[in-house]
């Protein structure tokens, strides 16, 4: 078997693509990290404290649903579009600095999610311009750095616990950088995908197209726990903190929660280059078993020893994330070649408007059941995605 080509320089494009990726992701979770705060600052209810994360993934909803049924990852340059995009939801962030009022709060963060959709799935595509040979290791790598992005703001918070605009001001400051870095150092590699003018037409034969439908299919069973997670393992942490007798635990918490994303940070860079041996639909089981056992466990959890519960994050905070790179590069080794962008939006749209659900739904679940429960009711979404890749299996003829 003839040995895939490798592009020279593609290691550099991967590190620039990637330092934007930790850059322009961060105002993701800039207002989430400060909730506490502003809650007290405004008086916020749990649900509102929901709203600022949720209002984000409905920005970003329909952001790429936008994108999708205008085919723009596919029809606009890809560095002009991350771009703009990346200047567009730093600029809404910093909007946070003039301490606007809750409404106006929302409207900036849902323009921020809008925004966010030209920055998040055009950088799957671009990368794998660069890369045949190791796409998942790469895709996951592009994953990784945005995951530490979004940690970010939780990192920041808890080294000036007391001052929300410090969070706002970094946040949107590496929006604005991450910019520059993608005009300076980014070009489209040497693999790019098939190039198709704008056709109302193209989503549906996306949708049409069955192993590309099973593949997003799993990634939904993937989303609807993730998010969840990634919003409400703070509150989780500072309740279980508080319950153990360690204080309000609000600082700890938001170090335990960045533990968390860096541990999935590294889960998907080594889930990347464990799929490019192993097999992505391999992979993603694996991921998903494990991450569905952990929604399972975190109650019995709850208020329990540290020497027991960071591990336990550490775990969780691996698996959860080490299969969704590997959801999007099967996306674009199975989808139809001149409609990989637009694939890719269509999967992280439908994929978000879920998330919007079980970021709403969880907190309701907890005022039922409390901690004991709170995450138990979102096991049920990775074992359907265990189900989707099965028949994607079959359907690629996979072994």
């Amino acid at each position: 078997m003839a040995q895939e080509p490798v592009a020279a320089g593609r290691l550099r494009i991967l590190a620039f693509l990637a330092a934007a990726e930790l850059l322009g992701m961060a105002v993701w979770f800039g207002a989430s990290a400060i909730s506490p705060l502003l809650a007290d600052l405004q008086g916020l209810t749990p649900s509102q404290q929901g709203w600022l994360t949720a209002v984000v993934q409905v920005g970003f909803v329909c952001g790429t649903a936008v994108a999708a049924f205008l085919n723009l990852a596919d029809v606009l340059p890809s560095r002009t579009y991350f771009c703009l995009s990346s200047l567009l939801a730093g600029g809404a962030n910093a909007v946070l600095l003039l301490d606007p009022g809750y409404s106006a709060m929302l409207l900036c963060r849902f323009v921020t999610g809008f925004a966010l959709a030209g920055v998040y799935p055009p950088a799957m595509k671009m990368i794998a311009t660069w890369f045949r040979s190791g796409r998942g290791l790469a895709i996951g790598t592009v994953v990784g750095a945005l995951i530490l992005g979004k940690a970010t703001p939780f990192l920041v918070q808890w080294m000036d616990a007391r001052n929300p605009h410090t969070v706002i001001l970094t946040t949107s400051l590496g929006s604005f950088l991450a910019a520059v870095v993608v005009l300076l150092g980014y070009r489209d590699g040497p693999f790019a995908f098939e190039k198709r003018r704008f056709s109302w037409s193209l989503v549906g034969s996306i949708v049409r197209h069955r192993p590309t439908r099973l593949a997003i299919l799993g990634y939904l069973g993937h989303m609807w726990e993730l998010y969840a997670v990634w919003t409400w393992l703070p509150v989780y942490l500072a309740a279980s903190l508080v319950a153990s007798g360690r204080g309000n635990g609000d600082g700890a918490a938001g170090l335990l929660a960045f533990v968390a994303f860096t541990a999935g940070a590294v889960g998907s860079v080594l889930g990347g280059r464990l799929a490019d041996r192993m097999g992505r639909e391999r992979l993603v089981t694996i991921s998903l078993v494990v991450s569905g056992a952990c929604c399972l466990l975190a109650g019995p959890l709850f208020g329990g020893s540290l020497a027991i519960l960071v591990p336990f994050l550490v775990v969780w905070g691996f698996f959860i994330v080490s299969d969704s790179a590997q959801f999007s590069t099967l996306v674009t080794e199975v989808a139809p070649s001149h409609g990989v962008g637009t694939a890719l939006t269509l999967q992280t749209s439908i994929g978000f408007l879920l998330t919007v659900g079980s970021i709403q739904l969880l907190p309701r679940v907890l005022e039922l059941g409390g901690w004991e429960l709170a995450f138990a009711f979102l096991a049920p979404g990775p074992f359907l995605g265990i189900l989707a890749v099965r028949r994607l299996v079959k359907a690629r003829g996979a072994v």
